[in-house]
């Protein structure tokens, strides 16, 4: 039986690794619009950008065994209240993470068994490719200073990464995270709308913490940022405010299959 390919990381539809003899000619060219984002409500964020993000963004965790820190664009699956229908940013000065700034651009392993990571684009993208405009790729067959911009800020991207999966780590085994579930009522509205779907982290169970556990916390750097996710938690009825102006509110079934955050 033929095993499945991959799974695609969010927004990619491939991966090719950059080569400088089949990507001489490339070029990499810069877009104003982001179409790709116009669909796509939560995307991943690093530990990096939690101070930064959280004064635009509600920080939630992922549901399931393995979370991951998002940042909500939308909270309805399909809706991103900041791009609009072309996927321009409708606030100029708003933050942009940085997963979203590394496309189409990444580093992946080419093979299960090696450690090693390789510099890959999206050849879908239409961002990279034998261009007359835009940034050279290679320069007398070797990596240009475009390239070496993408290639350290991937790195880096990569190193936060490893950072958010320490924190993550440590986060999980404190016990803090909960199911997550926020409630809106909006003037003259009958029912409630309730979102679930995702993990935050418990007011209750972070004011019940030891001074000793607090004390840890702090020192592993985890407390500012659990601080920084609880800030950000407001930032959701400012999000629903964007949706019900935009008419784009779905109305949540008030019971198992109420609507949720994350699909």
């Amino acid at each position: 039986m033929a095993s499945e390919p991959p799974r695609l990381p969010l927004f990619y539809k491939g991966l090719e690794p950059l080569s400088s003899q089949v990507h001489a000619n490339y070029r990499t060219r810069a877009a104003d619009t982001a179409p790709f984002l116009t669909n796509a409500h939560a995307i991943p964020i690093t530990v990096d950008e939690f101070v930064t993000a959280q004064r635009f963004y509600p920080i939630v965790f992922s549901a399931g065994e393995n979370p991951v820190p998002i940042v909500l664009m939308g909270l309805n699956d399909g809706v991103n209240v900041f791009v609009d229908e072309d996927g321009r940013l409708k606030q100029q000065d708003i933050y942009v993470p940085a997963y979203v700034r590394r496309y189409p651009f990444m580093l992946a392993k080419l093979r299960p068994d090696v450690d090693e990571l390789s510099l890959c684009f999206d050849p879908e993208s239409g961002l990279v490719g034998p261009y007359d405009e835009g940034l050279p790729l290679f320069e007398d067959g070797k990596p240009s200073m475009a390239t070496d911009t993408v290639l350290k800020f991937c790195e880096e991207f990569e190193t936060s990464a490893q950072r958010t999966n320490a924190f993550m780590e440590d986060l999980v085994e404190s016990g803090l995270l909960i199911d997550g579930e926020v409630t809106i009522q909006p003037t003259g509205s009958p029912e409630p709308f309730i979102y679930r779907g995702f993990q935050m982290v418990s007011e209750e169970k972070v004011r019940d913490l030891r001074g000793d556990e607090l004390r840890k916390m702090n020192q592993k750097g985890l407390l500012p940022l659990v601080m920084a996710h609880l800030f950000s938690l407001g930032q959701i009825r400012e999000i629903f405010g964007k949706q019900m102006g935009l008419e784009k509110v779905v109305r949540p079934v008030i019971n198992d299959e109420a609507e949720t955050v994350l699909n």
